[in-house]
């Protein structure tokens, strides 16, 4: 096993990029994948969210492209048209898997382009007709560019399916199948995901060639939650959640935090209520235009705003290091989506905090998902705003109240005295001479 990148047998270009991003050594799931796509052998990678998947079949693909600025390229005979394809289930993890990419292989020329349903059409054509090396895209827009002629993909040599449980959760395995299936001249495939139904093994079986299966997980049953996210169940009231949320993000050490919603109703009204707080919250949700999200995880990412409240189906594929709380505003469906939530914190080794808001009517549902994930946590401790152990448990400092009173009387100090002064100034003269004639007016 390669103890660096440096070791591997990768173009000087790759690892010069990957020591310019902070990249020195690989995590576990890179260095057991690597050796073997590196040989362009079929992989599937069997691993939690978070933990480098990405350039874990990143890296072997670039390293496979013909770029123009690669010695190759004069006599390579499908100049511009697509070598690579990455599928991904979401707009979210399209644009961020395009943006670590691109990190890595601009250096060679290589041309890469998000593909996504959302947007419009003509930009996307005239990037493919200008010419592209790798291609990233949701299954839907992919076959969308497909049909109408204007993305080929007879050459694509290399193929990626990454979260594909996720694909199939979101009914896009024809699609996927579609894709596959246009894809003759495939030399090597690589299948990524958290999970392995059934389906997603008969995918393999089908379309793969003797794949790998590499398969990182702790010392815990596949399930379980990693052990390095501190949980907290509590038993909330629904007319007073929002209060306890808003304590809880005045914890002590809290950073960019991300608040989930089964909703998407709940979430903006959530939002909103955050932000009427004073907190620096947005939404993230199926409701919302692809602008919008694109800004309110643009500004997530950016630190303009560090409360990102979503939806279950708007946050999959949203990779952000740093998140150190997960609070779960309304309790998930089942014990994969709990784990798939939670796992939004303690990513590429750090540590988090998950907090599981559960109303009595949830109780039944959290009983499952205790039961599943054996988490010792059946019984949520009945708890308040105002209780205690809230601020005891989570480090909330003595005395947090539900609102942020910082930014809104700094505002309306700077207005007042405005106000005062020009009164004062213009109108005292006139006040002292009518003074009694006013004060009867005001009398009559």
């Amino acid at each position: 096993m390669s103890k660096t990148f440096a070791e591997l047998p990768l173009r000087p270009e790759t690892i010069e990029a990957l020591h310019a991003h902070g990249f020195i050594a690989p995590f576990a799931i890179q260095e057991m994948v690597l050796p073997i796509a590196l040989s362009d052998g079929d992989v599937i990678g069997q691993a939690k969210t978070g933990t480098g998947k990405t350039l874990a079949f990143g890296v072997p693909v670039i390293e496979r492209v013909i770029a123009p600025n690669d010695k190759e390229w004069a006599d390579f005979e499908h100049k511009g048209m697509p070598q690579v394809l990455i599928v991904v289930p979401t707009r979210e993890l399209c644009t961020q898997v395009t943006k670590d990419i691109e990190e890595l292989a601009s250096n060679r020329g290589i041309r890469t382009l998000a593909v996504y349903g959302g947007r419009a059409f003509e930009p996307q054509i005239e990037a493919l007709q200008a010419g592209i090396e790798i291609v990233v895209g949701t299954p839907g827009r992919l076959l969308d560019l497909s049909r109408q002629g204007q993305l080929r993909l007879k050459q694509v040599s290399r193929l990626v399916l990454d979260e594909a449980d996720e694909m199939l959760d979101l009914g896009f395995l024809p699609d996927v199948e579609k894709i596959l299936a246009n894809t003759p001249n495939r030399m090597q495939t690589m299948l990524f995901s958290a999970t392995m139904p059934g389906d997603i093994i008969a995918l393999a079986r089908r379309f793969m060639n003797q794949p790998i299966h590499i398969r990182t997980q702790d010392s815990e049953d596949e399930g379980a939650v990693v052990t390095r996210i501190k949980q907290h169940v509590l038993r909330a009231h629904a007319m007073d959640k929002i209060e306890m949320l808003a304590r809880i993000l005045q914890a002590e050490g809290r950073g960019p935090t991300m608040v989930f919603c089964r909703t998407k109703r709940t979430c903006q009204k959530t939002a909103e209520d955050l932000m009427e707080r004073g907190f620096k919250a947005a939404p993230i949700h199926g409701d919302l235009g692809q602008n919008a999200r694109e800004k309110a995880l643009g500004d997530f990412k950016a630190g303009k705003s560090d409360v990102l409240v979503a939806t279950d189906v708007a946050a999959r594929g949203i990779d952000i290091d740093g998140i150190t709380h997960v609070i779960n505003y309304q309790c998930p469906e089942d014990e994969k989506t709990y784990v798939h939530r939670i796992g939004r914190t303690a990513r590429a080794g750090a540590h988090g905090i998950a907090v599981t808001f559960v109303d009595w009517d949830e109780l039944a549902r959290w009983k499952m998902i205790n039961q599943v994930l054996d988490l010792g946590l059946a019984e949520p401790e009945e708890t308040y705003s105002s209780s205690p152990h809230l601020y005891e448990v989570l480090d909330i400092p003595a005395g947090s109240t539900g609102r942020i009173t910082k930014s809104k009387p700094v505002i309306e100090q700077k207005a007042a005295p405005e106000k005062r002064v020009e009164k004062k100034v213009e109108s005292k003269p006139k006040v002292e001479r009518t003074r009694t004639r006013t004060k009867k007016f005001k009398e009559s």
